[in-house]
């Protein structure tokens, strides 16, 4: 497992219950997790700013403390995050994927060379930010146009101006481009479970993603740097995306590997999905 060790804005105080405690800035916030079926005794001992509770037909509302704004920024390396809370308990930010987007800025970094990005389902763009920091022109693609908003003011509030955004079904997109003969070094996908797209496209990943990730071969260019799936379907294991990349793509090296967020208590580390990524060339 690789895990995110580096954040100061962001910490996780406990896990228990179904749910997780976390500092975001200097707020606390109490989430549903579905990977913490542990269980404690123990009550909350501090007051919560944001409580997300889910009601009977699943879905669920933030109950807020008066102080609690309706947005607010963290930080990590310099770089700014927008924090929002969303409706489907989202926060804007997914904290864990740092360990991929050091990877990933690190490879850009190192090719001492331009590179173009495609950064698929890319939800508010903390991947999409952090390679466009790094120096890679990004294209950004994602089917909500609630997330492309907030994706523009995270690429505002950090000065970038090298980010493409694109609202569309991810795979009519792809399909566009290659049509077009477009082609990219690095490719990012961090698909839904489940999804639907503007027109009511849909999309399921166990069926979906192997067509999806050969599909995405045909706009590698030959100077390909890297291709990179994340996923938060739970039973989809790491080697399992790892096959995908090593039977769609011959050349380059896979590697896969959980991610998570430590925690305050002692020897739990929290799950947070797992990520497979084939590198070309650095």
């Amino acid at each position: 497992m690789k895990v995110a060790t580096d954040w100061t804005d962001y910490t996780i105080l406990s896990t228990a219950n179904g749910e997780k405690l976390e500092r975001i800035g200097g707020y606390t916030f109490l989430r549903p997790d579905p990977q913490v079926i542990w269980k404690t005794d123990e009550k909350i001992d501090c007051k919560v700013d944001a409580k997300y509770t889910r009601t009977e037909n699943k879905s669920g509302e933030w109950s807020m403390s008066k102080r609690m704004p309706k947005s607010f920024i963290i930080s990590r390396k310099n770089v700014k995050f927008h924090i929002e809370p969303m409706s489907f308990k989202h926060i804007c930010l997914f904290p864990e994927q740092a360990v991929n987007w050091d990877i990933m800025t690190d490879l850009i970094k190192k090719a001492k060379r331009p590179i173009k990005v495609l950064n698929l389902f890319a939800y508010t763009g903390g991947a999409s930010i952090e390679c466009a920091l790094a120096g890679a022109s990004v294209t950004h693609v994602d089917a909500a146009k609630s997330m492309i908003d907030i994706a523009k003011i995270n690429a505002k509030i950090n000065n970038i101006d090298n980010i493409r955004f694109i609202q569309d079904d991810c795979k009519k997109f792809v399909e566009r481009e290659i049509r077009r003969s477009n082609t990219y070094d690095a490719i990012i996908m961090d698909p839904p479970s489940f999804g639907r797209g503007p027109k009511g496209e849909t999309w399921k990943i166990e069926t979906d993603i192997y067509d999806f990730v050969k599909l995405c071969t045909k706009l590698l260019s030959d100077n390909r740097l890297f291709i990179l799936i994340n996923s938060y379907t739970t039973g989809l294991q790491p080697t399992v995306m790892a096959n995908i990349l090593n039977s769609t793509i011959s050349d380059g090296k896979t590697e896969c590997y959980e991610v998570g967020l430590p925690t305050k208590e002692n020897g739990i580390v929290l799950p947070c999905g797992c990520s497979a990524i084939k590198i070309f060339k650095e």
